[in-house]
């Protein structure tokens, strides 16, 4: 979540910026509205998925980190990922990126 905003606003506004290019993302789990964490799955077809969680850098500056390792996985291992997460955090989001080219939607870094 960035700024004081509210994390389903906060969603919401990248969802409808990445849409408008044409890159399908959607939120397959709604979490707490205001201040739930989110996960994100980027789906890149064959090459399989990455999925990143939110955490802070030891600056407290907002990251995300590969929950699934440094390459893609397959998505049933994508998944098995995400009911993990969703087990411990019922409050959380969790997005989906459909894309080839395996972009990453938000302006943190990818530690």
């Amino acid at each position: 979540m960035s700024g004081g905003l509210t994390t389903d606003f906060w969603l919401r506004a990248h969802i409808r910026r990445w849409n408008d290019r044409g890159i399908s993302m959607m939120v397959r789990h709604k979490g707490d509205p205001q201040a739930g964490a989110v996960l994100v799955v980027i789906n890149q077809g064959a090459t399989g998925c990455t999925v990143l969680t939110q955490t802070r850098t030891l600056e407290g500056e907002k990251a995300w980190l590969r929950a699934s390792g440094p390459d893609p996985i397959a998505e049933a291992d994508a998944e098995e990922t995400i009911s993990r997460a969703r087990r411990r955090d019922p409050d959380l989001w969790v997005v989906e990126i459909d894309d080839r080219e395996g972009r990453h939607p938000f302006e943190e870094p990818i530690l």
